[in-house]
């Protein structure tokens, strides 16, 4: 896909003022989109009518169906689908527990090595060896910073729930969000909206319901060290949220294999680095037979899905958008219990959903995606492309 295919798609608008007009159409219709514009840039949603009851509703379904755009569809249901990912990760986790098989850090390590293969030689296609290593050199830097807060995340986050409660850890979990939406600002001066912060906290109010739930049903744990699991929770989730923000700001600068690829190649060298450290005492006296092999893999694609598309959400919407998107995991979690371990669903939980879901509608209410940043991927200036170049951009930026 090429850059002005991005374009197309995605739009590379920044923020907007709410004062630019809105285009009309031969009734009088507003619409969120002026032709007047350079590339259709986005002006924000249909302003709602507020000098009439039957006025107000007309203006508010109007505003309803201004939401629903290829880009916001698609964005949700990518959110949807990482939060399955999630599901998936931790389904597979508690099933190789379950068979005495706790290598949090080796088990990472099959995932960064399965983005390093993948996209790394693409990389290499794409920029050249010579371009790849200037790249490397010159911008390796702070991708090592990237790759290194996102695996110590993945390793606290894993070893919080060994010391705290469910409870506090999935409390202390949401503070991702706000970590998140404070960085993106450093990075992209996106303009917040009440109806973002709202959506923030409709969500939170998603993940409530679902703690109380399991309060109520009493499937909370005792915590072996409440004080030490809330810290190691709350540093990984603040490592989270900044590591989403950072690798939102480089994946709408940088193309997506470059970004993907070198968070691959150097989240391998430091998480192997870190399990053989800590873990190769525990290598050889594992159970390495065929039903963990099967669940390390089962673990490793569905990671390796979740690492490929939340890049593409954070295009679409806002690595913001991601993270409140993961809350809708829990209710996935309990899909797979029914199945897997007979679990007593609570009326809460589809509750809780409906909740999120919501929550996910409203972050977009006054505000479309394309005002969170522009997206301009492109090669760095110093490669020299030997494929195609369009207008100083190389052809297949992506």
């Amino acid at each position: 896909m090429s850059s002005e295919d991005i374009k197309k798609d995605y739009g590379t608008a920044g923020p907007v003022s709410p004062s630019q007009p809105y285009s009309h159409d031969g009734e009088g219709e507003h619409h969120p989109y002026s032709d007047t514009q350079p590339h259709h840039a986005p002006t924000g949603r249909p302003p709602l009518d507020y000098t009439s009851t039957p006025a107000f509703l007309s203006s508010v379904g109007r505003r309803f169906k201004s939401l629903w755009t290829r880009r916001f569809v698609l964005s949700l249901l990518a959110g949807q689908a990482v939060a399955l990912c999630i599901t998936c990760t931790n389904v597979t986790t508690t099933e190789l527990v379950s068979r005495g098989w706790a290598l949090p850090t080796t088990q990472s390590v099959f995932l960064y090595f399965a983005l390093f293969i993948i996209y790394t030689p693409y990389t290499m296609y794409q920029y050249g060896m010579k371009g790849w290593a200037k790249m490397v050199l010159r911008d390796g830097w702070k991708y090592i910073i990237l790759a290194a807060c996102d695996v110590e995340a993945n390793f606290m986050v894993v070893k919080a729930y060994q010391y705290s409660n469910l409870l506090s850890c999935m409390l202390l979990n949401a503070w991702a969000t706000p970590v998140c939406m404070f960085f993106s600002w450093v990075y992209m001066r996106p303009r917040y909206r009440w109806s973002q912060i709202l959506g923030v906290l409709v969500c939170i109010g998603g993940l409530g319901m679902l703690v109380a739930s399991d309060q109520l049903t009493n499937k909370d744990y005792v915590a072996a060290n409440v004080a030490k699991g809330n810290g190691l929770m709350l540093a990984g989730a603040t490592l989270y949220g900044f590591t989403n923000a950072t690798e939102e700001f480089f994946v709408r600068n940088s193309p997506l294999y470059e970004v993907v690829g070198q968070l691959g190649m150097w989240g391998f060298i430091i998480c192997m680095s870190q399990a053989a450290g800590l873990e190769h005492k525990d290598w050889m006296v594992m159970n390495w037979d065929g039903a963990v092999i099967g669940l390390i893999v089962a673990f490793t694609a569905a990671m390796l899905i979740l690492y490929t598309v939340a890049p593409i959400l954070y295009r679409m919407a806002s690595s913001t958008f991601y993270n409140i998107s993961l809350l809708a995991s829990n209710f996935y979690g309990l899909l797979f219990g029914l199945f897997l371990y007979n679990y007593d669903p609570y009326w809460l939980y589809f509750v809780s959903f409906v909740v999120v879901i919501v929550g996910l509608v409203v972050y977009f209410w006054t505000s479309p995606p394309e005002e969170q940043g522009k997206i301009e991927p492109k090669a760095p200036a110093y490669v020299q492309r030997k494929h195609g170049v369009d207008g100083g951009r190389a052809v297949g930026d992506v």
